[in-house]
């Protein structure tokens, strides 16, 4: 059995977790940074010194809970990228920090494969699988064939889906994070009262775009009063719009990956977006695969999902040097085309 603590300060929860191969989470501790709300979204620099007062604390707190040592570890893991610098630096550095010190192994996480991953600590997901990772910072089809193994389908073109919702929410007058906001009043209102722009609906191809449905919303609240009706009524249309987008558009994955002779059984949705029920929902209905996806709590930032990722990178024998640099965008995987030889 192997042991990891994991950090994760990718954004604007500061957290450090204890996971094993045994698939148990011996400890999580997080503090998620309320500051931002009042501003309307996450100031990076406030957000980095944020992780710097708190990191030690939480680490602390995670160590002392598992009733181990760091003596008891056998690798110490850190969201290194993507995400904002200043966090990773935080996270990174600490992680490296205690690896010398202790004298352990450091791995260096990326943030999407952390989010793919986390659901084989949940289920017996075996590979190759589909997943929609859906969150405040991507949006990304791909088809994991294996730990660090990914093909990618389709990204969005502009926004992100979690962009989206805050931003809807921000126009409409609702607080930060806008999403789970968007989904409470949605429950109050019409879906079909406004038609709001299905973008790439119908076309081949797994790529989304968000732009549009916002320039829509825009306009709407500009023309409306903008009653406690019409905000509810403009949460359900933009959430039906987003479910018959994110609908089509895993049709058209689920065919690509049979074009590729790739059998897929399992899919998973992960990421922040992922913790919406409606959408959800919407997709079990309709799509023929077996659907997963974690608690919201596994769907949202958090160091369970880093730890677990570590657990099966540090299976592989996948280790990183001292000196792994971190990096604000870091790709997962190359496009599709490159991996079909530019075809």
């Amino acid at each position: 059995m192997r042991t990891i603590l994991a950090v994760e300060t990718s954004c604007d929860e500061t957290a450090a977790a204890i996971v094993n191969s045994d698939k148990q989470v011996l400890a999580h501790k997080i503090l998620s940074q309320t500051e931002h709300k009042k501003r309307g979204g996450v100031i990076p620099e406030i957000a980095s010194r944020a992780h710097m007062e708190h990191l030690g604390g939480i680490i602390k707190g995670a160590i002392e809970k598992s009733n181990l040592n760091f003596c008891d570890l056998d690798a110490i893991a850190a969201t290194s990228g993507p995400g904002l610098i200043g966090g990773l630096i935080v996270g990174t550095m600490m992680a490296k920090a205690i690896a010398h010190a202790a004298q352990k192994p450091f791995i260096a996480v990326n943030h999407l494969e952390a989010h793919v991953l986390v659901i084989r600590l949940l289920y017996e997901v075996k590979f190759p699988f589909l997943v929609l990772l859906i969150s405040g910072g991507h949006c990304q089809f791909l088809i994991a064939q294996n730990v660090g193994k990914y093909i990618k389908l389709g990204e969005t073109l502009d926004d992100s889906l979690g962009e989206a919702f805050d931003k809807v929410a921000k126009m409409l007058g609702l607080s930060y994070p806008g999403g789970p906001l968007v989904e409470r009043l949605a429950k109050k209102g019409d879906g079909t009262r406004f038609k709001l722009p299905r973008a790439m609906v119908k076309r081949s191809g797994c790529d989304f775009s968000f732009s549009g449905i916002k320039t829509a919303v825009r306009n709407l609240v500009q023309e409306l009063k903008m009653s406690e009706q019409d905000v509810c009524d403009v949460c359900a249309s933009f959430q039906e719009c987003v479910s018959d987008i994110l609908l089509d558009r895993v049709k058209n994955a689920v065919a690509m990956a049979a074009s590729l002779n790739i059998k897929i059984n399992d899919f998973v949705i992960t990421g922040g977006v992922a913790a919406n029920n409606f959408l959800r929902e919407k997709l079990k209905k309709h799509i023929n695969l077996n659907i997963l996806s974690p608690p919201n709590h596994l769907c949202t930032d958090n160091a369970i999902m880093v730890g677990w990722a570590g657990i099966e990178r540090l299976e592989k024998n996948y280790i990183d040097p001292l000196n792994f640099a971190p990096r604000p965008k870091w790709e997962l995987v190359e496009p599709l085309t490159a991996k079909l030889g530019g075809e």
